[in-house]
């Protein structure tokens, strides 16, 4: 039934499709997926994550249906990417299905209903949840912003008490002027007041920061974060978003529309940048692998590429709730065929 569900959503306008499977799973009770070998359960940055799937930012924009995504199987789940105040977005059309390519193109432009919603949906989910499970919040700056770093510090003061971890989103391709963050000067000003904000927290709100990078940063530009964050103590660093980058073995007639692709063609870059976030971080920041995941062989090699986590989001689309655990069940085959006793032992086998 869900697998017929999935077949027929993806013959509807896409960013229509996404809305009613939201306002379906606030009603729809899913079948509890979420049983986890404990071959798959790591602790990282101070959290006890059973398997190391998540959910990516974007699917859950407003923290509306994280119950839901939790019985799929998911490890933990990040809602976003969040503004301070509300936003609309970009002008429709914005989303595109690349069928062709298991690939999405999407130029949303950070639209959400702001910090005081989703803080408020979480605190109501976590109410009605009798376990602790793991949400991260993924933060952006508005389109209106005069001043970007304030709006990742409002963000922080808004969800700081209701995340388990926070990642600072400044490789979306779709909000101008965003990527610039990621250059050596703005990434140093803002990751040393993310800090300084954190440390203004009393103890039981400092929690973990991540920062999600882009898969079109140079060698240069890589080397850059890898030293900033570890001299300023930065947890993670998510490995990557979507890229403006349009290979020439993409198929789709909608290839050339506007926005960041995600899906399998990112597959193959996400990971060279992961290998390369590995090396320059010696192993000493988590990473966690996104981009182009539709399997449980890829999810390990993005793990042996470097990754501690992986995340998807686009596979979903394509190949329905079902997936999690599919994934999952392979992961686990492969972990004992190889002969290791946790997925730990995997991280960055292939470098």
């Amino acid at each position: 039934m869900l697998n017929t569900a999935t077949k027929l959503l993806n013959f509807l306008p896409p960013e229509f499709a996404h809305s009613f499977t939201i306002n379906a799973l606030k009603y729809f009770k899913l079948r509890n997926q979420s049983y986890d070998d404990q071959i798959l359960s790591q602790h990282l940055f101070g959290l006890d994550f059973p398997n190391p799937i998540g959910l990516a930012a974007g699917f859950d924009k407003n923290a509306e249906i994280i119950k839901s995504m939790f019985s799929l199987g998911f490890g933990f789940v990040e809602v976003g990417t969040v503004t301070p105040m509300p936003q609309k977005g970009n002008p429709k059309p914005r989303v595109f299905r690349l069928k062709e390519d298991n690939a999405i193109i999407n130029s949303l432009g950070f639209n959400n209903k702001g910090c005081k919603t989703v803080k408020q949906n979480i605190i109501k989910y976590k109410k009605s949840s009798k376990e602790n499970k793991l949400i991260g919040v993924n933060i952006g700056k508005n389109k209106s912003s005069i001043n970007s770093i304030d709006d990742y510090l409002l963000c922080m003061d808004e969800l700081g008490s209701v995340a388990n971890y926070i990642t600072i989103n400044i490789s979306s391709p779709n909000t101008e002027g965003l990527r610039d963050l990621q250059l050596r000067g703005n990434i140093e000003e803002l990751v040393k007041k993310i800090n300084k904000k954190r440390e203004s927290f009393d103890t039981i709100n400092k929690k973990p920061i991540l920062i999600k990078i882009s898969p079109d940063l140079n060698d240069d530009q890589l080397r850059d974060i890898a030293l900033i964050s570890l001299a300023n103590n930065v947890d993670g660093l998510i490995v990557t978003n979507s890229t403006i980058e349009r290979q020439s073995t993409i198929k789709s007639q909608n290839k050339n529309k506007i926005g960041g692709l995600s899906g399998k063609p990112l597959f193959n870059k996400s990971n060279t940048i992961l290998k390369k976030m590995y090396t320059l971080t010696n192993g000493q920041i988590s990473l966690i692998g996104v981009g182009g995941i539709s399997t449980g062989s890829e999810c390990y090699e993005k793990i042996k590429c470097g990754a501690s986590l992986t995340q998807l989001y686009t596979a979903l689309i394509y190949s329905g709730p079902l997936l999690i655990s599919q994934i999952k069940k392979e992961l686990v085959d492969l972990i004992k065929t190889d002969g290791y006793k946790n997925i730990s032992a995997v991280i960055g086998k292939s470098i």
